[in-house]
C-alpha cells in the first residue's frame, strides 16, 4: 500500500512538469513518462521521447531531476525506453484538446484549424517551431497555426 501511495505521488508530481516546446500539456499528458515504480528502496522512472533526436528530451529529463530533487527524493533512476517508440496514440482526447485550446491542432489524418475548425488549410512548412509539427495556414480564418504531426 505504501509503494502504490508512493508511486502515486510521483505521478502527481511528474504532472506538474510541462513540455518544455508544448507548456500547455505535461510530459506525463504526452506519454513521455511511461512508468513509474519503486523496487528495492529505489524509484524507477521511464521515460521515452517523441522521437529519437527530440532537443528537449535532456531538458526534461533535467526538469525530473530538478523536481524530485526538490521533493528530497534522491534514490532514483531515470531510464529512457526507445521501445516500443513513442506515439501519438498514447495521446488522450483530453490532451488533443489541451493542445486545440493552446491554438495547436491535435494530431489527425485531416488537418483542421484550431481557430475555425476549417479543413480549407495549406501547408507552409512540413517543420513548424519543433520537428514533430508542420506549421499551416487558415484558408478561412487566415490564421497561422502548428499541427502536430500525427505518429
Amino acid at each position: 500500500m505504501v509503494k502504490e501511495i508512493f508511486t502515486e505521488s510521483i505521478w502527481e508530481l511528474l504532472k506538474t512538469i510541462p513540455d518544455p516546446e508544448i507548456p500547455a500539456v505535461s510530459i506525463v499528458d504526452l506519454g513521455i513518462v511511461r512508468n513509474v515504480e519503486f523496487d528495492n528502496n529505489k524509484l524507477n522512472i521511464t521515460i521515452t521521447p517523441t522521437y529519437s533526436g527530440c532537443p528537449a528530451f535532456s531538458f526534461m529529463k533535467e526538469e525530473i531531476i530538478r523536481h524530485l530533487e526538490a521533493e528530497n527524493i534522491t534514490n532514483y533512476q531515470i531510464k529512457t525506453s526507445l521501445a516500443p517508440p513513442w506515439t501519438t496514440d498514447w495521446m488522450s482526447n483530453d490532451v488533443k484538446s489541451k493542445l486545440k485550446e493552446a491554438g495547436i491542432a491535435p494530431p489527425s489524418h485531416e488537418v483542421v484549424c484550431p481557430q475555425c475548425d476549417s479543413q480549407n488549410v495549406q501547408l507552409i512548412s512540413e517543420f513548424g517551431s519543433t520537428s514533430c509539427k508542420a506549421l499551416y495556414k487558415c484558408k478561412e480564418c487566415s490564421e497561422i497555426f502548428h499541427h502536430f504531426k500525427q505518429i
